[in-house]
Protein backbone atom coordinates (compact mmCIF):
# COMPACT_ATOMS: atom_id res chain seq x y z
CA UNK A 1 0.00 0.00 0.00
CA UNK A 2 1.68 3.19 -1.16
CA UNK A 3 -0.24 5.85 0.81
CA UNK A 4 0.06 6.55 4.53
CA UNK A 5 -1.91 9.13 6.50
CA UNK A 6 0.00 10.57 9.44
CA UNK A 7 -2.70 11.61 11.89
CA UNK A 8 -4.29 11.52 15.33
CA UNK A 9 -7.88 10.26 15.87
CA UNK A 10 -8.86 13.31 17.94
CA UNK A 11 -7.59 15.86 15.42
CA UNK A 12 -10.52 17.60 13.76
CA UNK A 13 -8.66 18.31 10.52
CA UNK A 14 -7.63 14.65 10.38
CA UNK A 15 -11.33 13.79 10.53
CA UNK A 16 -11.85 15.86 7.41
CA UNK A 17 -9.16 13.95 5.50
CA UNK A 18 -10.35 10.58 6.79
CA UNK A 19 -13.96 11.23 5.74
CA UNK A 20 -12.81 11.91 2.18
CA UNK A 21 -10.53 8.88 2.06
CA UNK A 22 -13.29 6.62 3.35
CA UNK A 23 -15.88 8.21 1.09
CA UNK A 24 -13.77 7.49 -2.01
CA UNK A 25 -12.67 4.10 -0.63
CA UNK A 26 -9.02 4.93 -1.24
CA UNK A 27 -6.61 2.23 0.07
CA UNK A 28 -4.22 3.69 2.65
CA UNK A 29 -2.49 2.96 5.92
CA UNK A 30 -2.73 5.05 9.06
CA UNK A 31 0.19 6.12 11.21
CA UNK A 32 -0.84 7.58 14.56
CA UNK A 33 1.65 10.27 15.58
CA UNK A 34 2.14 10.85 19.30
CA UNK A 35 3.31 14.46 19.45
CA UNK A 36 4.02 14.10 23.17
CA UNK A 37 6.98 11.94 22.14
CA UNK A 38 10.04 13.99 21.18
CA UNK A 39 11.17 11.27 18.79
CA UNK A 40 7.79 11.00 17.07
CA UNK A 41 7.54 14.78 16.83
CA UNK A 42 11.01 15.03 15.28
CA UNK A 43 10.20 12.29 12.76
CA UNK A 44 6.96 14.04 11.84
CA UNK A 45 8.71 17.40 11.46
CA UNK A 46 11.17 15.82 9.04
CA UNK A 47 8.22 14.71 6.94
CA UNK A 48 6.52 18.13 7.13
CA UNK A 49 8.42 20.92 8.94
CA UNK A 50 5.23 22.68 10.06
CA UNK A 51 4.40 19.46 12.01
CA UNK A 52 0.63 19.92 11.77
CA UNK A 53 -1.90 17.16 11.09
CA UNK A 54 -2.81 15.61 8.72
CA UNK A 55 -0.07 14.67 6.25
CA UNK A 56 -0.47 12.12 3.46
CA UNK A 57 2.62 10.35 2.16
CA UNK A 58 2.37 8.72 -1.28
CA UNK A 59 5.50 6.58 -1.67
CA UNK A 60 4.55 5.39 -5.15
CA UNK A 61 4.67 8.98 -6.43
CA UNK A 62 7.28 10.17 -3.93
CA UNK A 63 4.91 12.92 -2.80
CA UNK A 64 4.24 14.36 0.66
CA UNK A 65 0.89 16.16 0.82
CA UNK A 66 0.00 18.25 3.90
CA UNK A 67 -3.22 20.10 4.74
CA UNK A 68 -6.64 18.46 4.70
CA UNK A 69 -8.08 20.35 1.72
CA UNK A 70 -4.97 19.69 -0.39
CA UNK A 71 -5.06 16.01 0.56
CA UNK A 72 -8.66 15.74 -0.60
CA UNK A 73 -7.89 17.64 -3.79
CA UNK A 74 -5.01 15.20 -4.35
CA UNK A 75 -7.10 12.04 -3.98
CA UNK A 76 -10.16 13.38 -5.82
CA UNK A 77 -10.76 11.19 -8.86
CA UNK A 78 -8.65 8.28 -7.55
CA UNK A 79 -11.73 6.24 -6.69
CA UNK A 80 -12.07 3.17 -8.88
CA UNK A 81 -15.82 3.69 -8.89
CA UNK A 82 -15.49 7.18 -10.28
CA UNK A 83 -16.75 8.97 -7.17
CA UNK A 84 -15.68 12.60 -6.84
CA UNK A 85 -15.42 15.07 -3.97
CA UNK A 86 -15.23 18.12 -6.23
CA UNK A 87 -17.96 18.70 -8.83
CA UNK A 88 -16.68 18.45 -12.43
CA UNK A 89 -18.52 21.61 -13.45
CA UNK A 90 -16.08 24.54 -12.93
CA UNK A 91 -18.70 26.89 -11.48
CA UNK A 92 -19.95 24.32 -8.96
CA UNK A 93 -16.35 23.31 -8.18
CA UNK A 94 -15.56 26.91 -7.27
CA UNK A 95 -18.62 27.13 -5.03
CA UNK A 96 -17.68 23.82 -3.41
CA UNK A 97 -14.21 25.12 -2.61
CA UNK A 98 -15.69 28.32 -1.22
CA UNK A 99 -17.95 26.37 1.15
CA UNK A 100 -14.99 24.22 2.17
CA UNK A 101 -13.09 27.42 3.04
CA UNK A 102 -16.11 28.83 4.88
CA UNK A 103 -16.37 25.83 7.19
CA UNK A 104 -12.60 25.72 7.76
CA UNK A 105 -11.85 29.41 8.21
CA UNK A 106 -14.99 30.76 9.86
CA UNK A 107 -16.18 27.85 12.02
CA UNK A 108 -13.33 25.37 12.39
CA UNK A 109 -10.48 27.79 13.16
CA UNK A 110 -12.50 30.02 15.53
CA UNK A 111 -13.62 26.85 17.33
CA UNK A 112 -9.96 25.91 17.79
CA UNK A 113 -9.28 29.43 19.09
CA UNK A 114 -11.90 28.92 21.81
CA UNK A 115 -10.63 25.44 22.70
CA UNK A 116 -7.03 26.64 22.75
CA UNK A 117 -7.97 29.45 25.11
CA UNK A 118 -9.45 26.93 27.55
CA UNK A 119 -6.09 25.16 27.66
CA UNK A 120 -4.19 28.32 28.62
CA UNK A 121 -3.31 29.32 32.16
CA UNK A 122 -5.97 31.70 33.44
CA UNK A 123 -3.71 34.75 33.35
CA UNK A 124 -2.85 34.06 29.68
CA UNK A 125 -6.40 33.83 28.39
CA UNK A 126 -7.81 36.09 25.69
CA UNK A 127 -11.48 36.90 26.41
CA UNK A 128 -11.69 39.44 23.59
CA UNK A 129 -10.28 36.93 21.09
CA UNK A 130 -12.78 34.31 22.27
CA UNK A 131 -15.65 36.80 21.96
CA UNK A 132 -14.55 37.63 18.40
CA UNK A 133 -14.25 33.92 17.56
CA UNK A 134 -17.78 33.25 18.79
CA UNK A 135 -19.13 36.17 16.76
CA UNK A 136 -17.41 34.89 13.63
CA UNK A 137 -18.86 31.42 14.19
CA UNK A 138 -22.36 32.85 14.62
CA UNK A 139 -22.06 34.70 11.32
CA UNK A 140 -20.85 31.55 9.57
CA UNK A 141 -23.59 29.46 11.21
CA UNK A 142 -26.22 31.82 9.82
CA UNK A 143 -24.68 31.68 6.34
CA UNK A 144 -24.43 27.88 6.35
CA UNK A 145 -27.93 27.50 7.75
CA UNK A 146 -29.33 29.49 4.83
CA UNK A 147 -27.22 27.62 2.25
CA UNK A 148 -28.46 24.28 3.65
CA UNK A 149 -32.10 25.18 3.14
CA UNK A 150 -32.19 22.99 -0.01
CA UNK A 151 -30.00 20.15 1.37
CA UNK A 152 -29.42 17.37 1.92
CA UNK A 153 -25.68 18.09 1.63
CA UNK A 154 -23.61 21.26 1.53
CA UNK A 155 -23.72 21.40 -2.29
CA UNK A 156 -27.16 19.85 -2.68
CA UNK A 157 -27.59 16.27 -3.85
CA UNK A 158 -23.90 15.25 -3.92
CA UNK A 159 -21.60 14.62 -0.96
CA UNK A 160 -18.48 16.69 -1.56
CA UNK A 161 -15.32 18.22 -0.17
CA UNK A 162 -17.51 20.79 1.57
CA UNK A 163 -19.23 18.06 3.61
CA UNK A 164 -15.87 16.60 4.63
CA UNK A 165 -14.98 20.04 5.97
CA UNK A 166 -18.37 20.63 7.55
CA UNK A 167 -18.56 17.67 9.90
CA UNK A 168 -15.53 18.26 12.15
CA UNK A 169 -16.20 22.01 12.17
CA UNK A 170 -19.83 21.56 13.20
CA UNK A 171 -19.34 18.58 15.53
CA UNK A 172 -16.77 20.37 17.66
CA UNK A 173 -18.24 23.81 17.01
CA UNK A 174 -21.59 22.78 18.47
CA UNK A 175 -19.79 21.79 21.67
CA UNK A 176 -18.11 25.15 22.27
CA UNK A 177 -20.67 27.46 20.59
CA UNK A 178 -23.93 25.44 20.43
CA UNK A 179 -26.32 26.15 17.59
CA UNK A 180 -28.96 23.56 18.53
CA UNK A 181 -32.49 24.96 18.55
CA UNK A 182 -31.47 28.16 16.75
CA UNK A 183 -30.25 26.87 13.38
CA UNK A 184 -32.73 24.20 12.33
CA UNK A 185 -31.17 23.48 8.92
CA UNK A 186 -27.68 23.25 10.40
CA UNK A 187 -28.85 21.02 13.23
CA UNK A 188 -30.61 18.62 10.85
CA UNK A 189 -27.59 18.62 8.54
CA UNK A 190 -25.24 17.64 11.36
CA UNK A 191 -27.49 14.69 12.19
CA UNK A 192 -27.50 13.61 8.53
CA UNK A 193 -23.72 13.80 8.49
CA UNK A 194 -23.50 11.56 11.56
CA UNK A 195 -25.50 8.96 9.66
CA UNK A 196 -23.17 8.94 6.65
CA UNK A 197 -21.08 5.74 6.63
CA UNK A 198 -17.74 7.51 6.16
CA UNK A 199 -18.50 9.97 8.97
CA UNK A 200 -19.83 7.29 11.32
CA UNK A 201 -16.62 5.33 10.82
CA UNK A 202 -14.48 8.33 11.76
CA UNK A 203 -16.60 8.98 14.86
CA UNK A 204 -16.40 5.35 15.91
CA UNK A 205 -12.61 5.32 15.58
CA UNK A 206 -12.34 8.55 17.58
CA UNK A 207 -14.63 7.41 20.39
CA UNK A 208 -11.87 6.23 22.77
CA UNK A 209 -10.22 9.66 22.52
CA UNK A 210 -13.22 12.01 22.73
CA UNK A 211 -13.05 12.31 26.52
CA UNK A 212 -9.72 14.13 25.98
CA UNK A 213 -11.48 16.99 24.17
CA UNK A 214 -11.33 20.04 26.47
CA UNK A 215 -14.32 21.85 24.95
Amino acid sequence: MSMTLHFHPLSSFCWKALIGLYELQIPFEKHLVDLSSDTAHADFARLWPIAKFPVLRDDARDRTIPESTIILEYIDGMSRGGARLIPPDPVRALECRLRDRTFDLYIHLPMQKIVGDKLRHEDKRDPLGVEQARAQMETAYALADEQLRAGPWAMGADFTLADCAAFPALFYGDKVAPFGGRRKNLEAYLERLKGRASVARVLDEAQPYLEMFPG
